[in-house]
């Protein structure tokens, strides 16, 4: 038997029966984490990587100097500061290129613009949609609105024409310099405990028009995209809960609608600290017969002493010169008393019989155990398999194979006798052997 199985198959049962699905989770229930507790008892801050496409259009449409896109590579990093369940800041700086074309419009001029992003920095706020969910105990999906300003450093290129190094009165010649308001949405996703993975959309509304390099005065001005796919990184003792992944509701009722949870989480250690004491006794073998002390009937056997299920020695066979075998075939029925699987004495010239049969001829047999309708059917049918096994044993011991043996255990089923009387129980508490 391996015990150390044993063990945690128990404790993972008991506290299954409890409602809880492991011990982990049961002290993770009864985290630290209070209502109004404050920040300090959660993970806040969070770093992220993003990389996605650009593109002069927006989806809420308007009118743009140009027809056609390209798709374009854009990139980034952002750092976020979570305030509250539901709010936090976040800063942004990205790079990238947007361009686009006139294709097909072939006679309207300019044809086609080129714009590279020296750097784009902005502060947004970000709001978690939904962020009481009353499916799951914890999050794991947020959906997400932003919202903030920023100044985006560009250099727009026309028809082939560079101008750096001429834009600016500020000593940047080589860069436009504007401020933008980005306005986006998204959804996260809960990879592990650290990491969330993002899909986000994001439309920047820049104050001017000289984005695509087209300046008309007194017209819309200039906007363009970014979807994105990251990783975000939360930063912080591992022993803290994600301020982003906490379900507010969840974690009120558990401190202010159901304040017994927390006793009853202790009650379960105090439990399975105690189905783990009953497992290291159950380990204990003082005499090492292989039959623990719980159920050994016959505590302190010498070593190397053959014992029956019960940890009792086994009765020696006597020498086959001794034994008067008569007429014995050595296939005749074995009877056992009350609830015992324990051999009688009587039954030993049987058993030498067998024995040298099996020894002398080879072969297999089958030994057959029953039992008497006492007690419950599942105990019978141990019963009458410990009763098979006895008989195994002996055979073993005085010199069979033990591959030339095979047992089976029935229960209280094919009866001799009738139950209903002493008489017919006596003869039913038995073994039969029969050969292969």
């Amino acid at each position: 038997m391996n015990y150390s199985t044993l063990k945690k198959g128990l404790a993972a049962s008991f506290v299954a029966l409890l409602g809880v699905t492991t011990l982990a989770e049961a002290q993770e229930t009864a985290s630290s984490a209070k209502v109004f507790g404050g920040r300090g008892q959660y993970r806040t801050w969070s770093i992220g990587v993003n990389a996605g496409v650009l593109s002069p259009f927006i989806a809420t449409g308007g009118s743009n100097d140009f027809s056609n896109f390209d798709v374009n590579l854009g990139y980034g990093i952002s750092l976020r500061k979570q305030l509250g369940h539901a709010f936090g800041l976040e800063g942004n700086v990205f790079r990238g290129k947007v361009s686009g074309t006139n294709k097909d419009f072939p006679s309207l001029t300019p044809k086609e613009f080129s714009t590279e992003i020296a750097y784009s920095a902005d502060l947004r706020g970000v709001v978690n949609v939904a962020t009481v969910d009353f499916l799951r105990r914890e999050n794991s999906v947020n959906f997400f609105v932003t919202a903030g300003y920023g100044v985006v450093a560009y250099n727009p290129i026309v028809d082939g024409a560079d101008k750096k190094g001429t834009w600016g009165d500020d000593g940047d010649k080589d860069n436009i310099k504007e401020a933008y308001i980005p306005v986006g949405a998204g959804i996260k996703f809960k990879v592990s405990d650290r990491v969330s993975f993002n899909l986000g959309y994001t439309m920047h509304f820049i104050d001017g028009d000289n984005f695509d390099g087209v300046y008309a005065k007194g017209t819309s001005k200039d906007k363009f995209s970014y979807g994105y796919a990251g990783l975000e990184f939360s930063l912080g003792s591992s022993s803290k809960p994600n301020l982003d992944w906490v379900n507010p509701l969840a974690l009120m009722y558990d401190e202010l609608k159901d304040p017994s949870l927390r006793n009853e989480v202790e009650a379960l250690k105090t439990r399975v600290s105690a189905v783990e004491k009953s497992v290291e006794d159950l380990k204990k073998d003082s005499d090492g017969d292989g039959v623990a002390d719980q159920f050994d009937k016959c505590p302190g056997t010498p070593a190397g002493t053959a014992v029956d299920g019960s940890g009792c020695p086994l009765p020696k066979a006597p020498e086959p010169t001794q034994i008067n075998q008569g007429n014995l075939t050595g296939f005749e029925t074995i009877n056992f008393e009350f609830n015992s699987s324990v051999l009688k004495t009587e039954s030993y010239p049987t058993l030498d019989k067998l024995s040298s049969v099996l020894r002398e001829n080879g072969g297999k047999v089958t030994v057959n155990g029953y039992a008497s309708s006492e007690g419950t059917a599942a105990y019978n049918l141990k019963l009458s398999k410990d009763r098979a096994n006895s008989v195994k044993t002996y055979l073993v011991n005085s010199g069979v194979n033990s591959s030339q043996v095979v047992t089976k255990g029935f229960g209280e089923a094919n009866p001799i006798a009738s139950n209903d009387t002493e008489e017919g129980r006596i003869q039913n508490r038995r073994v039969e052997s029969a050969r292969n």
